[in-house]
């Protein structure tokens, strides 16, 4: 058994391209991010983020580019994290529609979380200075993905995933009102949700 160990893992792996390039890239950008100035790092990540000055100057690109930065936490979270909910996903759904998933959690939770933010702005709830508030990252699609794979699980053991799973984000939800990032978390697990007609 322990000698069949590196090809179950080289299997596991080769079989998720699209997780394990996605790994690799946050992996590059963080490393080459953590070598420069502090100052110079910090303007690629506002150029790069998903706030709505970032939004109105180049939409496109920084929802795309967003989605290869990361802060805060450590590689073996996200190799763990990557491994237990991306890969599945895209073992079972194929590369194509676990992309489809990461594109509509990151996407759409992103959208909603900044209508909330504009909306704020506008009703005076929020400062005007949350529009060059940073956001990027990976925590949307994460989200979107866990919750899509919920389809996989088998009765009766979906249920206390579920459980688990929902009751995380809307706790973070809960602690943190007025917090766009936790309303965007919550948006991608009812968009991950509601992407069972996705799967085979």
């Amino acid at each position: 058994m322990l000698s069949r160990l590196p090809a179950d893992i080289w299997h596991f792996v080769r079989d998720a391209p699209g997780t394990y390039l996605w790994f690799l890239a946050l992996l590059a950008t963080s490393r080459r991010l953590a070598r420069m100035p502090a100052d110079r790092s910090a303007k690629i990540l506002v150029a790069n983020s998903t706030n709505l000055a970032g939004l109105r100057r180049a939409p496109l690109k920084v929802l795309l580019t967003s989605a290869f930065f990361t802060a805060g936490t450590s590689w073996s979270f996200y190799l763990v994290t990557y491994s237990l909910f991306h890969a599945p996903t895209e073992h079972w759904l194929g590369t194509w529609r676990w992309l489809a998933v990461v594109a509509m959690a990151h996407v759409g939770a992103t959208l909603i979380s900044q209508g909330y933010v504009a909306q704020g702005i506008r009703s005076g709830r929020l400062a005007a200075s949350e529009r060059e508030t940073p956001d990027y990252g990976v925590s949307y699609a994460q989200a979107g993905v866990a919750a899509v794979l919920a389809w996989h699980i088998p009765l009766p053991w979906r249920i206390p995933y579920l459980v688990v799973l929902i009751g995380f984000y809307l706790y973070g939800l809960a602690k943190n009102r007025r917090d766009f990032t936790a309303l965007g978390h919550v948006c991608a697990v009812a968009i991950g949700l509601a992407c069972f007609w996705i799967a085979p």
